[in-house]
């Protein structure tokens, strides 16, 4: 039985590592899991014996049973929650509960795909919908994908408030910039808005470059109870709130296209964590569309709704900008071999420890950021997942 102390614990992130991203075209998805936590245990100096959680989401028939089996773990804390893209920054909230309560003394989040290399090698096709089973049968026939859903959504965006093209094309570029300035990004080389425009046409009103790339990767991240920071080879960044949210499957169930369940979740993260959206130096949010990136600015509140167009003009998202969001490229330009949320903790991590090299933010003075956001968002806008993390 945890003890009272035990029960009421902070916790932070103590260790965070990529596998090999990009192209991997002779690794399994098993060996990428490996390979990240591997490195996440060792950035963390902890020893593997410290481990009692894991969560993972998206390998095998029992993810986390068969995850734990390769990387011979045997935790007694679990977790398998899939909500797509959101998936880890649920995950990293159930974590920290779980060791706040004195459920565990240090969760490994861990996640390692091969969709690239799969669909190259002829393991795997392109997926036109998640299935055909349950709500989702009304829709795929008339070939409703995943990718003319945020479609849909990002026409509503422009119709009821103005946004225009050319202002979801500079989010691609902006994060393009940030690419540039990280050597793992699979995509460095600058992009104009006409360059986003003028390209193959996906799912109007999404051109190829709105869309998010597909990549080969894996990243972990640890988590672990306040009296093992002591022990640990890097300074903590903490875990100073979280929110989760749900919001629907089925298109016409969603109240407003506008708004997504970040809205939810980002209030909640924003008052458990005691800040306001303007105390956030970085951003890290999920980004398979351009549109994905302003409507989550909006509905965390970097800006009112509708505004988000405006807000993202000006080099505002860019490494050296208002509001740093995606340093890394995000899935438009750095890595998206799946469910990309953990980057996105990883990515604020490093921001906020200093590690970030030629990415690296700063505030003035040539201060290192003190507060960043990570947000995932799953399915078509169906969930999301919101995380305030603090440098120690």
């Amino acid at each position: 039985m945890p003890s009272a102390a035990q029960r009421n614990r902070k916790v932070a992130v103590v260790g965070v590592s990529l596998s090999d991203c990009g192209r991997v075209d002779t690794a399994t998805p098993y060996a990428l899991h490996a390979q990240a936590a591997r490195r996440a245990l060792a950035d963390s100096g902890l020893d593997r014996s410290v481990v009692d959680g894991l969560a993972s989401a998206g390998l095998g028939t029992l993810a986390p049973v068969e995850v734990a089996e390769y990387l011979g773990l045997r935790p007694t804390w679990a977790d398998s929650t899939a909500v797509g893209g959101s998936t880890w920054e649920v995950m990293a909230a159930h974590a920290a509960d779980a060791i706040a309560a004195g459920h565990a003394r240090a969760v490994l989040l861990v996640y390692g795909s091969t969709a690239r290399a799969d669909i190259r090698a002829g393991r795997r096709t392109a997926n036109l919908s998640f299935g055909a089973r349950g709500p989702l049968q009304f829709e795929v026939p008339y070939g409703h994908t995943l990718v003319a859903k945020y479609a849909m959504a990002a026409r509503r965006h422009m119709h009821a408030y103005g946004t225009t093209l050319e202002q979801l094309a500079d989010i691609a570029v902006q994060a393009r910039i940030n690419a540039g300035h990280n050597p793992d990004a699979m995509f460095r080389e600058p992009i104009t808005v006409d360059d986003v425009l003028s390209g193959p046409m996906i799912a109007d009103p999404f051109t190829k470059l709105h869309c998010c790339i597909r990549s080969d990767g894996g990243c972990a991240v640890l988590l672990a109870a306040e009296e093992y920071v002591p022990d640990t080879a890097k300074a903590p960044v903490w875990v100073l709130g979280s929110g989760t949210a749900v919001s629907h499957t089925t298109m016409s169930e969603w109240e407003d296209f506008t708004v997504s369940p970040a809205a939810a979740s980002g209030r909640a993260a924003f008052a458990r964590a005691g800040v306001r959206p303007s105390d956030i130096d970085v951003a890290e949010l999920y980004d398979a569309f351009t549109y994905m990136t302003l409507v989550t600015l909006e509905d965390l509140g970097f800006c009112a709704k509708g505004e988000g167009g405006a807000f993202v003009e000006k080099g505002r998202l860019t490494r050296d900008g208002e509001l740093p969001t995606n340093t890394d490229g995000g899935g438009l330009s750095a890595c998206h071999p799946g469910m990309r949320g953990l980057f996105l903790l990883v990515e604020a991590v490093r921001q906020l420890r200093g590690e970030a090299g030629e990415r690296q933010v700063r505030k003035a003075g040539g201060r290192l950021p003190e507060l960043a956001v990570a947000s995932g968002t799953g399915g078509w806008f169906c969930s999301a997942g919101t995380v305030v993390l603090g440098r120690g």
